[in-house]
């Protein structure tokens, strides 16, 4: 509970609030690894698609320019001509007369029963093809909001074991505040023995110079670096010029 621990602004964005709309920093890592593993299916479809158009191409190529058409004439004549009256000629005429033939043929093929007859994919083909992808890309989308259900359901069925948790976190946020606080302190005593920076210097004159500006010339939190407001806190050493926010102070 907030009244039990409030977060400091560092400890926010380490943690998951499920009332939250907004897709959160620990869930953003997720759900980028997610994508991320889509990319192979996306190339390969890519590849796959890129690959469908080159062959349809090809093919289509070679429908339009191997087109051969052949045409073949033949004719045959046999004429027997029998000379003479005789009983001989006429018997011959009578029998190799039977041989004569007259035949012409005429014949026209072509090879287009062997060549191709591509068909290219219509979008809407494509469409479908991609589909799929585009769904599976929503979903690693989508999937944070049902995994927000996962401590709730875990909650329900094992109430002790939700207890445990929250004291090993209340006790680890507790932990890491003491040692954050250790470490700024170690940072802000080596801040303070090296000299002020020009721009620092000329910041602070300006505000003592002319008051009526410092609500365009704003100092910073000397801890988390937030812009001044009404609520910050002066350190009160008329020494030092450290500025702290509500929370930092």
């Amino acid at each position: 509970k907030q009244t039990l621990l409030p977060l400091l602004k560092e400890e926010v964005s380490s943690f998951i609030f499920p009332c939250k709309p907004a897709v959160q920093r620990p869930e953003r890592r997720h759900m980028v690894m997610e994508l991320l593993r889509c990319i192979p299916l996306l190339l390969f479809l890519l590849f796959v698609c890129g690959l469908d158009h080159f062959i349809f191409t090809v093919l289509s190529v070679i429908q339009n320019h191997s087109f051969i058409e052949y045409s073949y004439q033949a004719s045959h004549h046999l004429s027997v001509n029998v000379m003479g009256t005789s009983l001989m000629a006429q018997l011959l005429r009578g029998t190799i007369g039977a041989l004569n033939t007259s035949f012409e043929s005429e014949m026209e093929t072509s090879n287009l029963v062997c060549l191709p007859r591509p068909t290219r994919m219509t979008r809407q083909q494509y469409l479908n093809t991609c589909l799929p992808l585009g769904l599976l890309a929503l979903l690693c989308l989508a999937q944070v909001y049902p995994f927000r259900l996962r401590r709730a359901i875990a909650a329900f069925y094992f109430p002790k074991r939700e207890k445990a948790r929250v004291l090993f976190l209340y006790n680890k946020l507790l932990r890491q505040r003491k040692n954050f606080l250790h470490l700024q302190h170690g940072r802000l005593a080596r801040q303070a023995r090296q000299p002020p920076e020009l721009g620092t210097v000329l910041l602070r004159w300006c505000r003592r110079r002319w008051p009526r500006l410092r609500r365009f010339l704003r100092l910073k939190c000397t801890l988390c670096g937030t812009p001044e407001t009404p609520q910050h806190q002066p350190c009160p050493n008329p020494d030092c010029f450290a500025l702290y926010c509500e929370s930092c102070w």
